[in-house]
């Protein structure tokens, strides 16, 4: 069915408060968001509203038992000053996948892209211009059922907000590889962005930071053997003349969408990618022999984060300065030129506003 997207413009816009300058990550939010309904079986007409609290029952059922899930979009504004949406189609059909696991309704694309769309082109003065800045959009669905009893909700509401963001991190990020506590087992719900992911991740992230690091290298539940993904990214090495990554198998790991981005480009340049299990102990003997050149990060939130350390019990593996790094900085670069629209989009992954 067609939906009508009704916007309400605020009356007076808080734009003033940005400082380019000094942009911290998720702490203020643009002037309008965009939430639509869910209720017998329908999506209602969305809405694009002034940025606002929202009332919620105690009872409300995604506080309790966890129905919650999100996405992250981000938009860029390239040298003309037009607004580009970096592969919210893709996000659209993830967060779907996520739904489904998560027995929450489908979000149609009408309102997830168009909706978006529409919102940032309300809210393109909240774009930052500066270098590597850009707006970080958010669309997150919760059950709103008003009632404690543990089975699949019934009411949903489907809301876009979006926040300026500078770098996600500002340096080579520190990285404590963990074996003892799991992120996600096979059959479970670690390949989808689901609430309940990150609030179990929060203890030993809480951990490892008072050990001086930034995020936690999980490993597989089973032997704890294998490496999976970093709390906020998605992770490659460059071992020889290889990149390597984690694959997808058995469910455990986001499909992130910087992830698939950087396998395309690397592909297309010739570099040999391999998407199957490595090992830390792989790792360790690849840095000791000195094969082991670089590691990285990917997300929508970090885009492509190197990693500087990387500490296994007591193992340290100090890589060399990033300044030397040819792979991670081909591909942040190149990513970078696409977002901002530097060089032609061939791939079809740009939505401009």
């Amino acid at each position: 069915m067609p939906f009508e997207i009704k916007i309400n413009p605020i009356a007076n816009s808080r734009i003033s408060e940005l400082d380019q300058n000094n942009i911290q990550f998720g702490r203020l939010y643009s002037d309008h968001m965009l939430i639509a309904h869910y209720e017998d079986g329908t999506w209602g007409n969305p809405e694009i509203v002034p940025f606002a609290n929202l009332s919620l029952s105690p009872a409300t059922t995604f506080m309790h038992y966890g129905q919650a899930i999100f996405e992250g979009v981000k938009a860029y504004k390239d040298a003309k000053g037009d607004a580009r949406i970096f592969r919210p189609e893709d996000n659209w059909k993830r967060m779907n996948r996520s739904a489904h696991r998560m027995a929450m309704p489908d979000v149609p694309k009408e309102i997830f892209v168009e909706g978006m769309r529409k919102l940032i082109d309300l809210d393109q003065a909240w774009i930052p211009t500066r270098a590597g800045c850009s707006l970080y959009i958010r669309p997150f669905m919760i059950a709103t059922d008003e009632f404690v009893g543990v089975r699949p909700a019934t009411k949903f509401s489907f809301i876009i907000i979006t926040s300026p963001a500078a770098a996600y991190y500002s340096k080579p990020v520190s990285i404590f590889v963990h074996d003892e506590f799991v992120r996600a087992f096979p059959g479970g719900i670690g390949f989808t962005k689901a609430a309940g992911n990150y609030g179990a991740s929060m203890y030993p992230d809480q951990l490892i930071k008072k050990m001086g690091y930034d995020q936690i290298l999980w490993t597989d539940g089973f032997e704890h053997k294998y490496v999976q993904e970093i709390g906020t990214m998605n992770v490659f090495f460059v071992i020889d003349d290889k990149v390597i990554t984690p694959d997808l198998v058995g469910g455990t790991i986001l499909e992130g969408i910087t992830r698939a981005s950087v396998i395309t480009l690397l592909k297309e340049k010739g570099v040999t990618v391999e998407e199957r299990p490595i090992s830390i102990s792989e790792i360790e003997a690849a840095y000791k022999n000195g094969t082991l050149k670089e590691a990285f990060g990917t997300g929508t939130a970090a885009s492509v984060a190197p990693i500087g350390k990387l500490t296994f019990h007591t193992d340290v593996m100090q890589l060399r300065p990033v300044e030397e790094w040819e792979t991670m900085n081909w591909i942040k670069t190149t990513l970078d030129d696409i977002r901002y629209g530097r060089i032609e989009d061939n791939h079809g992954w740009i939505l401009t506003v």
